[in-house]
């Protein structure tokens, strides 16, 4: 995808999609192969390696089968080579993405440096699925089963991102009041930890968390994102409830670039911020 495609995407922003017809029918045929296996889904997960929600996902053609996946299904299901087959022409859709975050995504996906600041939530590329769980659980108006799995799903996806471009930035602050949540319980919160820790020892990838007693903030106005692409071009995204904007004037750009060089200044170090998440990790 380039620049020029997420430009043009602009008019159809507003529509939410659903799943493609291809994620259904290799959905479709990954049931059918394992109904024919004698396997229940908790069954198959087990030897795929991956949850039975997962699972489940990708059988409901809400979810782009990671590659693993496909070669872990391929062993379980008798290696005919059907699922490689199929998955070689299997497109990303965008199940469970709002509409008002669909360009922000499409950028996302060819950015060279990506910069988030988060006083919320944990933001969804550093989210493990029990926590991207528990907060579709509480979301008001409580949501289908199958919008939560959408939603879920399509975060679970956005995380390829970290691993499949090694050679773009990721760059994380996040408040220390937001990791002190225990949403979704205990586990979901040790699972969590474990999960940012292990995505944060990415080469391309640097975590900080701002601690709660410090005396200087240069984001108070908010939530920050920010990206730069190929070409040079850099881009900013503000949301709040039920609504996102695309920053591109670039004076704007620019002081929210500002702010956040600041607020990186005042962070622990991504050293000190692992051992805090450490020691959070094993008070639990």
């Amino acid at each position: 995808m380039t620049i020029d495609d997420v430009e043009t995407a602009a008019g159809d922003w507003e529509r939410e999609p659903d799943p493609s017809d291809g994620l259904r029918t290799f959905g479709a045929v990954v049931q059918a192969l394992r109904e024919h296996a004698g396997l229940s889904r908790a069954e198959f997960a087990l030897l795929v390696r991956f949850s039975k929600h997962t699972v489940e996902s990708v059988e409901l053609g809400r979810r782009m089968p990671d590659e693993e996946f496909v070669e872990r299904a391929e062993a379980a299901l008798g290696n005919t080579g059907a699922l490689r087959k199929a998955a070689r022409h299997l497109t990303r859709g965008e199940p469970g993405l709002a509409a008002w975050f669909r360009r922000w995504a499409r950028l996302e996906r060819v950015a060279v440096s990506l910069s988030t600041y988060e006083c919320r939530l944990v933001p969804g590329l550093l989210q493990s699925e029990g926590y991207a769980r528990a907060l579709c659980e509480n979301d008001i108006p409580p949501l289908s089963n199958e919008q939560l799995e959408a939603t879920v799903g399509a975060r679970m996806e956005r995380q390829r991102l970290l691993r499949e471009k090694p050679n773009s930035t990721f760059d994380f602050v996040i408040e220390e009041a937001v990791l002190m949540l225990c949403l979704g319980g205990v586990e979901v919160t040790r699972e969590l930890l474990d999960h940012i820790v292990e995505l944060s020892a990415l080469r391309n990838t640097t975590l900080q968390i701002m601690p709660a007693d410090s005396e200087q903030h240069a984001c108070l106005a908010g939530p920050v994102r920010l990206l730069e692409t190929p070409d040079g071009r850099r881009y900013a995204y503000s949301e709040g409830q039920e609504s996102g904007r695309l920053i591109t004037d670039a004076k704007e750009v620019s002081r929210i670039q500002m702010r956040y060089a600041r607020l990186r200044a005042q962070a622990l170090s991504p050293k000190d911020s692992t051992g805090l998440l450490e020691r959070m990790r094993g008070a639990l």
